[in-house]
């Protein structure tokens, strides 16, 4: 597969519009800049409000005929995107080490995965249906009435991924409303923007028809409000930080919304865990992808009776972590950013101030943050509330499960935790009372698999995801009356 048609000369990437690869008419580019060295990556186009306007036209007027074929040819068009997606897989897992930072292995990883959801969404478009009820089952109507409800397409769809997933993330909001009938306008995260744009390439090669994947570029502050709340946007699938999906839930009008946000994660560890396993899950679960991750380990809730021992466990784990360049597979990379690196440099001194033990880290070159794990966290430190996307790991030593449950309860995120115990009737009570999305029983929190529903409440999101369940938030129900008499 030739990638060439989507840059010029350089490093200057363009949009993808009606099933062209356009630059802006501004000649403004946004650049792209390596988060290791700040080596220019590439730019892409930033693109103007009335630009956008052409992108949510061309989505609209292609999206009317895409609904109309059938849903078997819808799915065979994404396998057939997922198909090139793997072959081309070391070219796009290069650009994102590049990009992101992300190393080789984890790279390749998003990508195949990025590919396994998209077969599995493809099947999975063929059996959402609808029913058919009849009116005797309601009290007064005998058997007059019977009701044909199908599943119908949104409309059009702005999809809004971060830096960190840019492939996955990107892909599990455009597969499931392409195989729904809808065309979509893809909002790639600024830095991330070359990696989305290869994969909307993807969808090109695999013969999408022009205008029902359109890719805009360009920086948020510029054309982000003007594409959330255009009136032909019909559903918007968005995930960032939880500032910005409470903006968008304010300006979107009365569209539905898939909001996924940040997180506050909890790992509570019981006297009688398993630590030795507990420990593998907890380092994993913090540092993959230095911790910027939203269902990333956030923080510890241990009981004292086990909190020494676990520390003992858990910290020689944290020291084999290879700290460096995502090019030599490093499990610790450069964060996205400097000011990313200065926020999570904010916290580490804020908990040493107030006194926290630091165990290990608050080491930092540039934006390269050391793996940092504090003990005896209290309430009263930012640490213990506020999300570092970063690799800092608080251990808050809890008294009884109690405490531990009032103190995850008490943020303002609910996306995750997790209940390290070897009684499982304590893990399902404990479970019962955590206001979160989802609870991870002996395990690290953590996305998927894939059809495993996904879910945020409070400050972590709004709706559901997972393949059958963003499929049928990006369709609504649709009922004809037949009147027998």
């Amino acid at each position: 597969m030739d990638f060439k048609c989507i840059f010029k000369e350089g490093k200057v990437y363009k949009a993808l519009l009606n099933g062209e690869w356009v630059e802006s008419k501004s000649a403004k580019t946004e650049s792209i800049f390596s988060p290791v060295d700040g080596a220019l990556v590439g730019k892409v186009q930033a693109m103007t409000k009335e630009e956008a306007d052409l992108f949510v036209k061309s989505a609209s007027n292609a999206q009317k005929k895409w609904a109309t074929v059938p849903v078997n040819e819808r799915a065979d068009l994404v396998h057939k995107a997922a198909d090139i997606l793997y072959k081309e897989k070391e070219i796009v897992a290069d650009i994102l080490v590049e990009e992101i930072a992300k190393n080789k292995k984890s790279s390749l990883s998003e990508v195949t995965r990025t590919v396994d959801f998209m077969h599995f969404t493809a099947e999975e478009g063929k059996r959402v249906v609808g029913e058919s009820l009849s009116s005797d089952a309601f009290p007064g109507f005998g058997k007059g009435k019977v009701s044909i409800v199908s599943r119908v397409p949104l409309g059009v769809v702005l999809a809004i991924s971060p830096f960190n997933y840019p492939v996955n993330l990107s892909a599990s909001k455009i597969a499931p409303a392409l195989v729904a009938g809808n065309a979509v306008v893809f909002k790639p995260p600024t830095q991330g923007s070359i990696s989305g744009l290869y994969l909307a390439q993807v969808f090109c090669e695999a013969g999408l028809p022009a205008g029902v994947l359109n890719a805009i570029t360009g920086q948020g502050r510029d054309i982000g409000d003007y594409l959330v709340s255009h009136s032909g946007i019909n559903m918007i699938a968005f995930t960032g930080s939880s500032k910005v999906g409470k903006h968008i839930s304010k300006i979107a009008g009365m569209i539905p919304l898939l909001l996924e946000l940040g997180g506050k994660d909890a790992a509570i560890v019981l006297e009688d865990a398993d630590l030795e396993s507990t420990s593998k899950e907890i380092v994993s679960g913090a540092f993959s992808y230095s911790g910027q991750r939203c269902t990333a380990v956030k923080r510890v809730l241990v009981q004292d009776s086990v909190a020494d021992k676990l520390i003992e466990i858990l910290i020689p784990m944290v020291k084999k972590l290879k700290v460096g360049r995502p090019k030599d597979d490093a499990d610790i990379t450069p964060l996205i950013s400097t000011s990313a690196a200065d926020y999570v440099q904010e916290l580490i001194d804020d908990a040493i101030n107030k006194k926290a033990k630091l165990l290990i880290g608050n080491k930092r070159e540039k934006n390269l943050i050391y793996p940092t794990v504090f003990d005896n966290v209290s309430v009263d430190m930012r640490l213990a509330w506020e999300e570092p996307f970063g690799p800092v790991l608080p251990i808050m030593r809890v008294k009884n499960e109690g405490e531990a449950i009032k103190i995850a309860n008490d943020s303002e995120y609910g996306l995750q935790s997790s209940v390290f115990t070897r009684n499982i009737d304590r893990a399902f009570e404990i479970s019962s009372q955590l206001e979160v999305g989802t609870v991870q029983i002996n395990s690290k929190t953590e996305r998927g698999p894939d059809h495993f529903p996904f879910i945020g409440v409070k400050s972590s999101g709004m709706g559901t995801q997972g393949i059958r369940y963003s499929i049928e938030a990006m369709s609504r129900s649709k009922a004809v009356v037949i009147n027998l008499k």
